[in-house]
């Protein structure tokens, strides 16, 4: 399979982007903690022995991958995998809808895996369009009333068909402690609906429909032991909510959309591969993290634009998001990600970014193969809109069209530009570009001098809302 390509020519410039020789000189310390990323932190962690200044450590999310693939060829069905595709592959049968319960990095993972590999229309099509795969929404990652409450009837209204299947849905809960209030609060109050809705089967059906992914302890692992949940799936000691889109919370949705799980851990483990053997120069992750740290620490780069040349994207771009602002906004530092759509969003904040604040570097995410046959302009006897000239041209000419000319627009403004090039979109290439920008997140904070793991910011705000509600 192809790896994933970064180019960060537009980059490239002594006027207002980096130069090759600032790259160079970083190359020894990427380098340093690189080797500290792959040898050392797991040392570290395996041992217990963590120095107060990388504590959390939260680095299995770099072995993972490969952890998983290599229990599941020694235990097959007994594996975490194997109970994962088990689950899957036998509700299929059993149920017409999936809600994923989770916030964070326990939701915007399987959202985003969802987004990228599903027709975009997936929930619209009936059961056969679907390969009988179920239908999936996602809530507990907020707590607006009206979307709840549309989200319970359109359960409880059952699928587009008469089968029993097609009046069942099941829910995957995502939340390590349970203890998360959003996600608390959304399963207590689906868990009802599913309840309501199987009437007399509940008893039967309740422990097979509820699928947690938690801790070894805590409310949502006692919770779902109360229910008699036929499997509770682990959330991993190590990886913390927004690395563990590799883990069984990203993995137990994709199963049940009926993905490839293995092609995508498989892809996790080549740009593992790639990242510990390339040389700097060739290597995308720290070519990646280097440009843009230098852009930050040289040119004011304070926004980090991750400009999303497919819509099929967009969620990746969310994820992406949440990665890079709860790792590394801390102590004062770090950029702020935001991500676009375009062409569709050049009609809304191009304007901005090309001649607004110079505090911005873009770095398109573009896709060099779409899956797809490449839909025509057409010709038409009816040309008043005067397209008859470009007839013989399709989409992909002109997105291909749009994204030079809008690099080249931003060039001539001295607006800094790299390009992340997927060779296609599917499940082995999200797997890669998933590890790299994890890993380029971590690589990226210690280049800062703060650990990208753990989040104090956000504990604190759930502590003054649960102050806020009476709680103690």
């Amino acid at each position: 399979m192809s790896l994933l390509r970064f180019d960060p020519s537009g980059a490239i410039h002594a006027d207002y982007g980096v130069t090759a020789e600032q790259i160079r000189e970083l190359y020894p310390r990427l380098e340093s903690l690189r080797r500290e990323l792959v040898e050392v932190d797991p040392q570290q962690y395996t041992s217990g022995e963590v120095p107060e200044e990388k504590q959390p450590l939260d680095a299995r999310f770099y072995w993972l991958p490969q952890e998983l693939l290599e229990d599941y060829q020694a235990r097959r069905e007994s594996s975490e995998l194997g109970r994962i595709f088990k689950v899957a592959n036998t509700l299929v049968h059993d149920i017409d809808a999936v809600v994923v319960l989770g916030i964070g990095g326990s939701y915007m993972g399987p959202r985003a895996m969802m987004d990228a590999c599903c027709d975009p229309y997936h929930n619209e099509l009936r059961r056969a369009g679907r390969g009988s795969k179920p239908r999936m929404y996602f809530e507990g990652n907020n707590v607006d009333n009206d979307a709840s409450q549309a989200l319970l009837g359109r359960l409880a209204a059952g699928g587009y068909g008469d089968t029993a299947a097609e009046r069942r849905h099941a829910i995957v809960v995502i939340s390590k402690s349970g203890g998360t209030l959003e996600t608390a609060v959304a399963f207590r109050q689906f868990f009802g609906g599913l309840k309501a809705s199987l009437g007399e089967e509940a008893s039967q059906w309740l422990p097979k429909l509820v699928i947690p992914a938690t801790g070894d302890g805590g409310k949502l692992h006692d919770l779902a032991t109360a229910i008699g949940c036929e499997e509770i799936f682990s959330v991993p000691d190590g990886v913390g909510g927004r690395f563990s889109v590799l883990s069984a919370v990203g993995l137990i949705p994709a199963a049940f959309l009926g993905l490839d799980c293995m092609r995508l851990l498989e892809g996790a483990v080549a740009m593992n591969r790639h990242f510990e053997t390339a040389a700097p120069q060739d290597n995308v992750v720290l070519q990646y993290v280097a440009v843009n740290h230098l852009l930050a620490q040289h040119r004011d780069k304070s926004t980090r634009v991750l400009s999303v040349w497919s819509k099929e994207l967009e969620a990746v771009g969310l994820w992406y998001d949440q990665l890079l602002a709860e790792s590394n906004g801390k102590a004062g530092l770090g950029v702020t990600p935001l991500t676009t759509v375009n062409t569709r969003d050049l009609h809304s904040r191009h304007q901005q970014h090309q001649q607004g604040r110079n505090d911005k570097v873009f770095n398109n995410l573009i896709v060099d193969r779409c899956r797809t046959d490449p839909l025509p302009v057409g010709t038409s006897d009816l040309n008043q809109d005067t397209l008859n000239d470009i007839a013989e041209k399709d989409l992909t000419d002109i997105m291909s069209a749009a994204i030079k000319g809008t690099n080249d627009a931003l060039h001539a403004d001295g607006r800094p530009t790299t390009d992340i090039i997927l060779p296609t979109i599917d499940t082995h290439v999200l797997g890669q570009l998933f590890q790299m920008l994890m890993i380029a997140t971590v690589i990226e904070g210690r280049l800062l001098g703060i650990n990208p793991y753990g989040q104090p910011g956000v504990e604190q705000y759930k502590i003054n809302m649960s102050k806020n509600l009476g709680r103690s």
